[in-house]
C-alpha cells in the first residue's frame, strides 16, 4: 500500500468515526457526513495540515484567536509545568493558587485604564452569561430593580449559552432555542458599506450611535441596565464603525447612567494594533469580555474584567457571588495564558500589529479593491474584510441565493487558504506573528480565488 493510500485509508476512518459520534457546532450534519470533515493533524506558525498532507495558510488564527502562532514551545512548557506541579484546583473554598493570581495582576497591567478585577470563565459565551449575572447583582445591589433590559445591537455575536445568544443579533440563532429570552433588545449597527445608504460614515456614525439613546428614551432610562458591544463586530461581517461613533456611545451610556459592557473576545490582545479594542477606539468600558486571545487557543479559558464602578459594589456587596465554573481560572489555563500573555509582549507583536506589520497588511489588504468582484475592503490593525458584490459603483449586493461568498471559500481551501466567508463578505485574521513574505502568499491566493469566483459568475 503507498503512503497516499495509508493516509487516504487514515482519513476516512477518522471521518466515519466522526460522522458517527461527534456534533460539530454550526453545521448541517448530515451533509458534512456525507461529504466528510477536512481532518486536520498539526500546525505550526502560521500553516495548518490536514490528514492528506496538504498545507493551508491560516488567515483567520483559528477562530480570530492563535496569536502567537501554532507549536510555540513555550507555551506547551508553561502548560507541562503546571500539570506536573498543580493539574487542577479550583478557586472555591476561599482558595487560589499562583497561576490565577498572577494572570490577574498581568491582566490589569494589560487591559483598559480602570479594569482592575476579574472573574475566569472558560470561554467568550460563559463570560458574556457571567457578565449578565453581573449586571443583574450590580443593579439590585443599587436598589435599582427595574434597570435590567439589557440593549445589544443587530449582527452582534456575543455567544451561544442562553443569555449570551440573546444579547446576539445574529437573528438565524434564536429559532432553534426560542429566543431572545426576555430582556434583552437590539438596535442597527454602525454597517455603513451595508446600511449607510446616501449618508456620510459622518452622519451614518451619529445616526446610529444615537439608535441607542432613541431606544434607553423609548424604554426609559430607569428600566436600562446595560449596552453590549463589540469595538468591531467580527462573526457580523467585520462591521468597523465610523470615527464618531464611540465618542457618542461613551457620552450616551454615561448621561443615562447605563453600564458600558465591551465584548473583546476578538478584539483584545493585540488583534486592533493596540492591547484591546477600546484603546484603539476610544471606548470607555465599565466591563470588558476577553477569550480567544488570552491564551491565543493553546487552552480554553476566558475572562470579564471589572472597572471600579461595578467591581467596587460587588466586591463590597456583603453577601456571598452565587456564581462560578469548576474550571474557572484553571491552574493549566491561567499558566498558559500567563505564558501567552508575556511572549506577546516579549516579541512586541501588539506594536507589530499596530506599526509595521499592520501597515503591511492593510497594504495588502487595500490592493484588492481594484478587483471588478470586490466592492470595499476596510481593516484594523491585523483585521481584515473584502465586500464582494454586484455592482461596485452602487454597492449592490448579489442574490443571497447565490451563495458568492461560499463559493469563494470552496476556492479557498482548495486552494490552500482558510478565509472565512461571513454571507459575500470575505475576513481575514492571521496570527499576529505574521511575517511580510507570508501575507504576501496569503494575498495572493486571496486574489486567486476571489478570481475564481469572479469566473464561476462570468465576470472574468
Amino acid at each position: 500500500m503507498s503512503e497516499a493510500q495509508a493516509k487516504s485509508n487514515q482519513t476516512k476512518r477518522w471521518q466515519e468515526m466522526d460522522a458517527a459520534h461527534h456534533l460539530h457546532p454550526f453545521t448541517q450534519h448530515n451533509e458534512l457526513a456525507a461529504q466528510g470533515a477536512r481532518v486536520i493533524t498539526r500546525a505550526k506558525g502560521v500553516y495548518i495540515y490536514d490528514s492528506e498532507g496538504n498545507r493551508l495558510i491560516d488567515g483567520m488564527a483559528g477562530l480570530w484567536c492563535v496569536q502567537v502562532g501554532y507549536g510555540r514551545q513555550e507555551l506547551a512548557d508553561a502548560g507541562y509545568k503546571a500539570l506536573l506541579e498543580l493539574p487542577y484546583y479550583n478557586a472555591f473554598f476561599q482558595t487560589t493558587h499562583p497561576y490565577v493570581a498572577e494572570l490577574s495582576q498581568k491582566l490589569a497591567e494589560v487591559t483598559p485604564k480602570g479594569i482592575e478585577r476579574f472573574f475566569f470563565a472558560n470561554s467568550g459565551s460563559e463570560g458574556n452569561d457571567s457578565a449578565v449575572k453581573m449586571i443583574r447583582f450590580y443593579w439590585n445591589l443599587k436598589k435599582q430593580p427595574k434597570k435590567k433590559i439589557i440593549i445589544a445591537r443587530e449582527k452582534a455575536y456575543h455567544g451561544v449559552t442562553m443569555a449570551a445568544a440573546s444579547l446576539s443579533g445574529l437573528t438565524s440563532m434564536h429559532p432553534q432555542a426560542d429566543l431572545p429570552l426576555p430582556g434583552f433588545v437590539h438596535i442597527p449597527c454602525p454597517y455603513w458599506y451595508g446600511d449607510g445608504g446616501d449618508l456620510t460614515p459622518e452622519e451614518f456614525g451619529l445616526k446610529t450611535a444615537r439608535a441607542l439613546e432613541e431606544k434607553i428614551l423609548e424604554l426609559g432610562a430607569e428600566n436600562v441596565a446595560a449596552f453590549v458591544a463589540e469595538p468591531i463586530q467580527g462573526a457580523g461581517g467585520l462591521i468597523i464603525p465610523p470615527a464618531n461613533y464611540w465618542g457618542e456611545i461613551n457620552r450616551i451610556c454615561q448621561k443615562y447612567d447605563i453600564i458600558l459592557h465591551v465584548d473583546e473576545v476578538i478584539c483584545g490582545f493585540g488583534r486592533t494594533g493596540k492591547w484591546f479594542g477600546s484603546d484603539t477606539l476610544g471606548i470607555e468600558p465599565d466591563m470588558i469580555n476577553m477569550a480567544k486571545g488570552l491564551s491565543s487557543g493553546y487552552q480554553p479559558i476566558a475572562a470579564v474584567g471589572i472597572g471600579s464602578k461595578v467591581g467596587e459594589v460587588l466586591f463590597n456587596a456583603g453577601e456571598e457571588w452565587s456564581h462560578g465554573f469548576t474550571y474557572s481560572g484553571h491552574p493549566v489555563a491561567a499558566a498558559v495564558a500567563l505564558a501567552n500573555l508575556e511572549l506577546i509582549q516579549k516579541e512586541k507583536l501588539v506594536e507589530k500589529a499596530g506599526g509595521a506589520t499592520g501597515a503591511y497588511f492593510q497594504k495588502k489588504l487595500a490592493e484588492l479593491s481594484d478587483h471588478p468582484l470586490v466592492g470595499e475592503t476596510r481593516g484594523v490593525g491585523l483585521l481584515g474584510a473584502i465586500e464582494l458584490v454586484k455592482d461596485k459603483k452602487t454597492r449592490e449586493r448579489f442574490d443571497s441565493s447565490m451563495s458568492v461568498g461560499y463559493q469563494c471559500r470552496v476556492h479557498c481551501f482548495a486552494n490552500g487558504l482558510i478565509m472565512r466567508a461571513i454571507g459575500d463578505t470575505m475576513v481575514l485574521s492571521p496570527p499576529l506573528v505574521i511575517n511580510e513574505a507570508e501575507m504576501d502568499e496569503m494575498f495572493g491566493l486571496a486574489r486567486r480565488c476571489i478570481d475564481l469566483t469572479a469566473r464561476d459568475l462570468g465576470i472574468l
